[in-house]
Formats: C-alpha cells, sequence, structure tokens
C-alpha cells in the first residue's frame, strides 16, 4: 500500500513542478469549451436514413385519420381525436391567431383547397392521434408554410393541445 502512496506522491509532484494553476485552469476550460460544442458538429446520419414507402391513400379516411385528405401538411394531435371537431377547437382551449397553410387535393372532387391550420392551445398536449404529413412544406425562411413552430406562442396560455384543419378557399381551374 506504501508503494502505491508513494507513486501518486510523486506523480502528483511532479505534475506541479510542470504546470502552473493558471495553465491547469485553462486545460479544463478548453475540455469544456470543447465537450459542450462537440454536439454541433456535423455528423452523417446517412446510415439511419430508410427509404420512404408511399402510404397508400383512402378516399374514405374520415377527419379521425391522419390519412384524410384535409391534413396534407398537418403537424401535431387531431382536435377530431382529443374532445373537437376536425375544424373547431375542444371545450377549454382557444385557437392560435397565427396559422400555417397547405395546399391540398380532395380526391373526392379532384379540386384544390386552400387549408388552414390552427392550433389549439390552453391545455396540456393531448397525446391522441399524432399527425406529421410535410406534404408541400416551405422550409423554415417561409415560416407562413411551415408546421414546425408552436404557433400557441401568440396566445396568453401558449401550452399546446392539438391542432385543427380549417378550408379558406378552392382553387379555380
Amino acid at each position: 500500500m506504501r508503494s502505491l502512496d508513494q507513486l501518486f506522491e510523486h506523480s502528483s509532484r511532479a505534475l506541479a513542478r510542470r504546470t502552473s494553476r493558471r495553465s491547469l485552469l485553462a486545460g479544463l476550460g478548453q475540455i469544456l469549451t470543447g465537450s459542450a460544442l462537440l454536439p454541433l458538429l456535423p455528423i452523417d446520419r446517412a446510415g439511419r436514413a430508410q427509404a420512404a414507402e408511399p402510404k397508400p391513400k383512402s378516399q374514405t379516411a374520415g377527419p379521425e385519420s391522419c390519412e384524410y385528405w384535409k391534413y396534407c401538411a398537418i403537424d401535431g394531435f387531431l382536435c377530431s381525436c382529443c374532445g373537437g371537431t376536425s375544424a373547431s377547437c375542444p371545450p377549454g382551449t382557444t385557437p392560435s391567431p397565427i396559422t400555417w397553410i397547405g395546399t391540398c387535393q380532395n380526391p373526392g372532387d379532384g379540386r384544390d383547397y386552400i387549408v388552414s391550420y390552427n392550433d389549439c392551445c390552453g391545455k396540456t398536449s393531448c397525446g391522441n392521434c399524432d399527425c406529421n404529413r410535410n406534404e408541400r412544406e416551405k422550409p423554415m425562411y417561409r415560416p407562413s408554410r411551415n408546421n414546425d413552430l408552436n404557433w400557441c406562442m401568440a396566445n396568453a396560455d401558449s401550452n399546446y393541445h392539438c391542432s385543427v384543419s380549417v378550408i379558406l378557399g378552392v382553387s379555380e381551374k
């Protein structure tokens, strides 16, 4: 046991002779900064990517299904599964005045509709019928067409509950 104590004492004294407290703190700071910046480095995640298989579109899908035609650009929990409808918020929640929009084609009549997606705010997340469809989604430089934001930030209570889709208009052909 005594030789182990002497080894540690000898190595710590040798380290103290070669370094100062200031250089030790500088080195420790560099290590901490480097480890904090490590997650920011680009990483190739192509190995985990899987080819997306097209989902069969059902023309009979209802508002409780993520395959419903009005949900072509939705991202969140469907209010039709959380006590509301596809176009109205559940009781106790309020629609966000800020929305994102999408253009969806109704397979029933073949026409394109402009759809506004509103987040319903005021309660904790519903947790039912999670739906994430990004058809025709624009990058973040077009926030009004992006579904990845918390649109409840404009409400007094910014808790997200679920999302609804409201038809704004139809395209003329």
